[in-house]
């Protein structure tokens, strides 16, 4: 999960303010982040407020995905998330 560094980085978190936003200890983080569960790949997500793929792709595939459609009112960018909910 390289994206995740990446991710802080971007969003100017470090290992531990991020640990501290997910309620845990920095030594845990790295063993969770080798080998996540589905429900700890979502609360990275949550609380890096970006959809799980993005978790996993490349930069230039959310470069890619993430370029979109700019308002024809306002002329700025229009954000699409994509999310999978559970039905």
């Amino acid at each position: 999960m390289d994206n995740i560094e990446a991710l802080l980085k971007e969003k100017g978190l470090t290992k531990t303010a991020f640990s501290d936003l997910l309620g845990i200890k920095k030594q845990n983080l790295n063993g969770l982040m080798k080998n996540p569960t589905l429900e700890t790949i979502k609360k990275f997500a949550s609380v890096l407020d970006v959809p799980m793929w993005q978790l996993f792709a490349s930069p230039e595939e959310v470069a890619k995905e993430t370029k979109g459609e700019t308002c024809p009112y306002c002329g700025q960018p229009i954000a699409i998330r994509t999310t999978i909910e559970k039905v």
